[in-house]
This record gives structure tokens, C-alpha cells and sequence, in this order.
């Protein structure tokens, strides 16, 4: 991979963390280093599974690829964010449960 395919993937991954976010409702409690990294990651994963179904290559906006995009993105920060929530809410629970 060429610089110019990093740096691509680096803000293409900012901006699928992002709209990863807006699509899920409520506040998530990720950081933002976080968000971009699962961007990332959602973006390199959904282009791998757009070129493995055959969408990946459209005359246009590759509509269906962004959407894939997006849908691991929303799904990486639910899956961050409930780790993050429900670790501490047991934790919470634990404590006063037992005092």
C-alpha cells in the first residue's frame, strides 16, 4: 500500500467512525482515537467484503461499499461502547451490592 492509500484510509476511516456514530441513537462513551481506529478498521474490512461480493468497483459512488462502511463502523462502536458501559455498571453494582 502506497502513502497516498494510508493517508486515504486514515481520513476515509474518520469519516465512516463518524457517521458510524451518528447512526447509532443515544451517547456512546468511546473516544474519539477510538472512533477512528474503528473507521479504519470498518473501512479496510467493508472494502475487503465489497470486493469479495462484487461491489465493490461501480461506474459512480460505490453506494453499497459505504453502506457495508458504515454498518461495521455503527457495529464496532455498539461492541466498544457496551464494553466500556457494561464493565462499569457491574462494577457499580458489585460495590453496593456488598457494603
Amino acid at each position: 500500500m502506497e502513502i497516498s492509500g494510508v493517508i486515504s484510509a486514515i481520513v476515509i476511516g474518520i469519516v465512516i467512525g463518524v457517521l458510524g456514530r451518528l447512526a447509532l441513537p443515544g451517547r456512546q462513551r468511546i473516544g474519539i482515537l477510538a472512533t477512528v481506529v474503528v473507521g479504519i478498521v470498518a473501512a479496510l474490512l467493508g472494502s475487503a467484503i465489497a470486493a469479495g461480493i462484487g461491489v465493490a468497483d461501480t461506474k459512480g459512488i460505490d453506494w453499497v461499499e459505504w453502506l457495508i462502511q458504515i454498518g461495521l463502523a455503527a457495529l464496532g462502536v455498539a461492541l466498544l461502547d457496551r464494553g466500556r458501559t457494561g464493565g462499569r455498571s457491574r462494577r457499580r453494582a458489585w460495590g453496593r451490592a456488598h457494603r
